[in-house]
């Protein structure tokens, strides 16, 4: 690993720790003794994306984030919970040989539902190309179910 600050490639590892779908280590420069924080993630072999008019594409961990962001907005969401979430989304993929947009959609959703309802609409309205106030009320109903009596009120 090479210093940020004056390019040496001799580092040492000051402190390992575990963080959120990775490992934090704590490096320390011998040349110049400028300490620097890395992050170190599995990476999965991911199937690449099957888009709907049939093109392919490798999975994009970049893009997924993005759209959680957006989603979530404004909302109690942490950062953290985002990464958590893309984290289990990467792991179901990496369990399949081929995956489509929509599958990636489902995923994010499901994850989007646990964290923030507001956010899952924000995602779902767009996911499901909403046009209408029936296709919206279809996306809403299951939160509605869900919710207690106290909560909807």
């Amino acid at each position: 690993m090479d210093c940020p600050a004056c390019q040496h490639a001799d580092t040492r590892v000051v402190d390992s720790r575990e963080a959120v779908d990775s490992i934090r280590r704590r490096r320390e420069c011998q040349s110049c003794g400028f300490r620097f924080t890395t992050f170190e993630r599995v990476e999965f072999r991911l199937p690449d994306v099957v888009k709907k008019d049939g093109r392919r594409q490798a999975f994009n961990r970049d893009k997924l984030l993005s759209g959680l962001r957006l989603a979530c907005r404004k909302r109690p969401v942490t950062e953290e919970q985002l990464d958590a979430a893309c984290g289990r989304v990467e792991r179901e993929l990496a369990k399949r040989s081929e995956v489509t947009t929509r599958e990636v959609g489902d995923l994010a959703l499901v994850e989007l539902g646990t964290l923030d309802d507001v956010a899952y609409l924000r995602f779902a309205s767009v996911y499901h190309e909403i046009t209408s106030p029936a296709d919206f009320l279809e996306v809403l109903r299951p939160l509605l179910e869900r919710a207690t009596p106290r909560e909807s009120a």
